[in-house]
């Protein structure tokens, strides 16, 4: 399994997670994957997580998500995952057209 720590973006949002291509690596990873309801047949299968020690969801469905701004940057994720980098911002105006320039990562601009 590959993982990989992005940044999502929205309308006054800062969203950190963590995305995994649940696809494995080894046979003990394909065995627990399977037997989990995982397809491991090597297309991207992302499953997403906040980057918080709350309990929160882990979802590989991009619309199980309740909100716009998951769903949106999930189905990008899903789509991209080749060529997003661990710190990449996925920005969901700029995905939709709202705003004509992507937004700078916190990391970045964080005083």
């Amino acid at each position: 399994m590959k993982t990989k720590i992005l940044e999502i973006r929205d309308s006054g949002t800062f969203i950190p997670v963590v995305a995994t291509d649940m696809n494995p690596d080894s046979d003990e990873q394909r065995f627990y994957l399977r037997r989990s309801g995982f397809p491991c047949d090597g297309s991207p299968n992302i499953a997403i997580a906040h980057i918080r020690a709350s309990g929160d969801p882990f979802w590989n469905d991009p619309y199980g998500w309740p909100s716009r701004t998951y769903q949106v940057a999930h189905d990008y994720i899903i789509t991209n995952w080749a060529t997003l980098k661990d710190g990449d911002v996925i920005d969901v105006e700029f995905i939709l057209g709202i705003t004509a320039a992507p937004k700078v990562s916190e990391r970045l601009t964080a005083a």
